[in-house]
């Protein structure tokens, strides 16, 4: 074939440097966006935070819970010089900053004196904690350096994941440990301060605690070879044949149960230093005049403006310099009204949200109705991509607690009326149903399933599995007792 030249009319969609910009902040959570406000205020000085700005709410060490960390996207390199239709649309910015204000979700300067900080700072680590137990030991200098070794091996929880045939080949030849060193360094290590630590697993673990208890402590020996002999069968609620095993009557294997649950397996947490994690809500619901309103939290809002000093400058000069100069006001401008534009955006769908599940906020799970994107898209004139985005780690504090977003849309299942149930009132039904059954006769999914039914609700029972799973509830032979 002979090449030929061809024209061909097409439309394509262009995001521009501003609409990019929109888009991200409106995807990334309080914490990245409170980062993003932080970056750009650093490296543009045509924006500036208002007098009433807290800069150390926009530090990098801002914490959240349910949110995961995503890299933000860097501006471009080169923005357009603006237009006189811009200087026009966006002047309002420059003389009156946003009603905004920052949030103090961060540690400050004034948090030092705080005794929580405090607290967390003189709390020592298990290593420490146990090498210092070994100071006051009796023990000579050759056992505590091999018993140091073993608490240097010992993982977060208190665990000595390495067999002692590791650890003996790693030491130096020349310090001549042996095997059997190592075995009587573990039972010194064991016996330090807290029981439990230095077990190599679980049952170990709980052997350990138990054996720490007093002789007269009610059928402790008989926990001590329950956990040593049969911890699976513990674990799969076998008691029938625990009890063949074992020889004991239905109140002795609960006794040594009750004994069981009360242990720690994983002792060595209780020295790992945690520190809270917030959140903070980005929508305010409350009920006003017998209707139920979204409003925006300004506590997690910034307060920006143009640097009026600058932009005075900018204006007054006509030289080559000028252009970086023109690109920063305009992104600082984009910044503004983006954001604005970010947080209406939010305040909408969270308004459509709160019409639409009126009688969660007045009843609870149960009376979730089913939403779905698309449904909220259609209303507000927007795409279901919006929506996504504008639903994406946002959070809501209602009168019931903290909700992302998410949380109000599921899908829905079909009544014998007609109508439609929610998957969340469907879980919440089921935990109700987990919750009132007899721990000695635990329901199976087929029966919720038939119970659900004989209420209207027609449910399969793989799909209470499902949901089951999801909540996080053991199956029905985990769930017996005796």
């Amino acid at each position: 074939m002979k090449p030929a030249l061809q024209l061909r009319l097409s439309q394509q969609l262009t995001l521009t440097p501003q609409l990019q910009q929109a888009l991200r902040l409106l995807q990334l959570s309080t914490q990245d966006m409170h980062q993003e406000v932080a970056r750009m205020l650093e490296e543009n000085p045509m924006l500036e935070a208002s007098e009433d700005f807290t800069s150390s709410a926009f530090t990098t060490e801002t914490r959240t819970t349910s949110t995961t960390s995503s890299d933000t996207a860097s501006a471009p390199d080169e923005a357009p010089p603006p237009h006189d239709d811009d200087r026009e649309t966006n002047d309002s910015f420059d003389n009156e900053p946003t009603d905004w204000s920052a949030n103090g979700i961060t540690r400050s300067d004034d948090d030092e004196d705080d005794p929580r900080f405090e607290q967390a700072a003189l709390q020592s680590t298990l290593r420490e904690h146990l090498h210092g137990q070994l100071t006051t030991s009796s023990l000579d200098n050759n056992d505590r350096q091999i018993v140091g070794w073993l608490i240097d091996a010992l993982d977060e929880n208190g665990y000595l994941t390495q067999c002692l045939e590791e650890i003996e080949a790693l030491l130096p030849v020349e310090l001549e440990v042996t095997l059997d060193d190592l075995e009587t360094a573990l039972v010194q290590l064991q016996h330090l301060d807290m029981p439990g630590l230095g077990a190599r697993h679980l049952g170990e673990c709980l052997a350990l605690q138990l054996k720490a208890m007093s002789d007269t402590t009610p059928q402790r020996d008989l926990a001590i070879r329950l956990v040593s002999q049969h911890l699976d069968l513990l674990a799969a609620h076998d008691f029938t044949k625990i009890k063949r095993l074992l020889r004991c009557t239905d109140d002795e294997l609960r006794i040594a149960q009750q004994l069981i649950i009360g242990l720690n397996p994983k002792p060595g947490t209780e020295f790992g230093q945690t520190v809270a994690d917030f959140v903070v809500p980005d929508i305010v619901v409350e009920k006003v005049k017998n209707k139920w309103r979204a409003r925006l939290n300004i506590e997690a809002m910034p307060k920006l403006r143009v640097n009026q000093i600058y932009a005075g400058i900018l204006q007054q000069r006509d030289d080559k310099n000028s252009s970086q100069l023109s690109t920063q006001l305009q992104e600082a401008r984009w910044l503004i009204k983006n954001l604005q534009q970010r947080f209406d955006t939010i305040l909408r769908v969270a308004q459509a949200i709160v019409e639409r599940q009126v009688d969660f906020l007045e009843h609870g799970e149960i009376s979730m109705r089913p939403l779905v994107l698309r449904e909220i898209a259609d209303e507000l004139g927007m795409h279901e991509s919006t929506i996504s985005r504008s639903t994406t780690q946002k959070f809501m504090l209602t009168p019931r607690g903290i909700y992302e977003f998410k949380h109000f849309f599921g899908s829905g299942l079909s009544t014998e009326s007609g109508g439609t149930c929610s998957s969340t009132a469907i879980r919440e039904l089921i935990k109700q149903l987990v919750s009132e059954e007899d721990t000695k006769k635990p329901l199976t999914d087929s029966r919720m399933s038939e119970i659900l039914a004989q209420q209207g609700i027609v449910v399969a029972r793989r799909t209470i599995a499902k949901y089951r799973d999801a909540l996080r509830i053991l199956p029905v032979n985990l769930r017996k007792s005796l």
